[in-house]
Formats: structure tokens, C-alpha cells, sequence
């Protein structure tokens, strides 16, 4: 059984294909990333997987089950969850505070039971901030826990977004441009994080221009053009492939591709 699966993915928006019959299979525990140039339609598939805009044509798999129609919240439920390339922090609320909003599809009690401060209540918010504490620990940000969030680095706020997304405890997890705009040190962080993901068995479906990062991480990589499928194999293979050569990566790019070898 695959973990997540496309099956000719279709979305026109004013006329224009966004994304065109685009169909793949990502097996459990894996990095599969999705690369292409700017406008080939890589966020606009996952705007598809993760249910913010239904497809024209084609399905979304999730675990074998077909989960096309189901909006934001219903996929978290069940187990997929999403960063975004533009950071979606709430820069008044502390590190912890802001990884506990995650948490959402795990807090059982509603709002009556928060107005009569039920015991219920207490022993939920501590669940909760024993997860999110454990979710910073994973992304090596333990100690800025009780920060404002507004007060923490770049790279750091990046790792925090990822923080918030596993807070839900998915079992597949999209990872939009997490290293954009972050400098070498920080992109081996998340690279080191994007590793630790997959050892707790967690799939990741990754879109990232960093292709160093890419080439290290992937098990398999999908590349788009004009919201088509240009080619998928591994590492090796893309990076030698003529037409990805050629529509994308280019000789900057195929040398910082076979610079991540090893």
C-alpha cells in the first residue's frame, strides 16, 4: 500500500492547466520530492493533496482510502498535514503556544467544558503541552519554547512551522519550500530534521529548490513542467536525465545536484 498516491491530478485556473494529469505513488517511510521551475505547478499540487482546492479531474489517495473531497481539517484527522512556503506563524504567541494550535485534532473537549474549567480541561492542556514540547525537541528548538515566536531567527521560525505540523502526529507530512531563504547552516538543520522525520516513520512529500538538499534526502523525486510530469526516479537518475537538464536544473543546477553525492 502506497502512503499517499496522485491519480491524474488535474486544476485549471482562468483557462490555464495549473496541473495536468499528474499521477505518482509515494511508498511509506520515504522522501519524495516534487521539483520543477517556478509557475510548473508544485504548490498548486499540494494545494490539491492537502484539500485546498478541489481537483477538476483525478483523485488523492491517502493510505489506499480516496480523500479528494475532504477539506483541511478531515485530512489532518486522518493523518496528513502541511507547512507552508510563506510562514504562517503567530508571531504574539510563544514557541509552545504556537506548536499546541497544532494540536488541534487531538483535544477532545469543546467549549463548554473550557467555560466550566472542567478538570477534563486541565488534563487536556497538559497532554497537549507535553506533545508540543516534545514536537520542539524534535526540531532542536526546545530551549526557545516560552519565546514570543516574533522574537525568534528565521531559520529558527522555519523549524517552527515544521514543529506546529508534526504536532498532529501525521503520518504523511508535506513540507512546502522549508529551507527558503535560509542560509547553509540552517538548510543542513532541516535537512538533519527532514531525516529524523522519516526515521520515526513518518512520510514526506517535500517541494524545494535546494537542490543539494533534494539530491541528499530523496528517495525518489518527481519533476514538473508546465503542470505536467516531466520524469520521476531516483537521485542518480534525475540528475542525469536530458530533459530535466535542459527544462530545469541547467549546468548551475546539475553541479549543485552532483555536489550533494555522498
Amino acid at each position: 500500500m502506497t502512503a499517499l498516491s496522485a491519480e491524474r491530478l488535474s486544476v485549471s485556473f482562468g483557462g490555464v492547466r495549473a496541473v495536468d494529469a499528474v499521477s505518482f505513488d509515494v511508498a511509506p517511510g520515504t522522501v519524495f520530492a516534487i521539483i520543477g521551475p517556478n509557475g510548473a505547478g508544485k504548490t498548486t499540487l499540494f494545494n490539491l493533496m492537502s484539500g485546498l482546492y478541489p481537483p477538476d479531474d483525478g483523485r488523492v489517495l491517502l493510505g489506499g482510502t480516496n480523500v479528494t473531497d475532504l477539506p483541511p481539517e478531515q485530512l489532518a484527522r486522518r493523518g496528513l498535514s502541511r507547512t507552508f512556503q510563506n510562514l504562517q506563524i503567530f508571531s504574539h504567541l510563544t514557541a509552545i503556544e504556537n506548536v499546541m494550535v497544532g494540536r488541534h485534532r487531538h483535544e477532545a473537549t469543546g467549549i463548554v467544558a473550557d467555560l466550566l474549567h472542567l478538570p477534563a480541561v486541565g488534563r487536556q492542556n497538559r497532554r497537549t503541552r507535553e506533545a508540543a514540547t516534545k514536537a520542539l525537541a524534535r526540531v532542536g528548538i526546545e530551549d526557545m519554547a516560552e519565546l514570543p515566536a516574533g522574537y525568534l531567527a528565521y531559520g529558527d521560525l522555519k523549524r517552527l512551522e515544521i514543529a506546529r505540523a508534526l504536532a498532529s502526529e501525521p503520518t504523511v507530512l508535506l513540507l512546502d519550500e522549508p529551507a527558503a531563504g535560509c542560509n547553509p547552516v540552517e538548510t543542513g538543520e532541516i535537512e538533519d530534521i527532514i531525516r529524523g522525520i522519516v526515521r520515526n516513520d513518518i512520510t514526506v512529500v517535500l517541494v524545494e529548490h535546494d537542490m543539494r538538499l533534494v539530491m541528499k534526502v530523496s528517495n525518489r523525486i518527481h519533476v514538473l513542467a508546465n503542470g505536467r510530469t516531466l520524469a520521476e526516479g531516483t537521485a542518480a537518475e534525475i540528475r542525469t536525465n536530458p530533459a530535466v537538464i535542459e527544462t530545469y536544473l541547467g549546468v548551475h543546477g546539475t553541479h549543485e545536484a552532483a555536489g550533494a553525492v555522498g
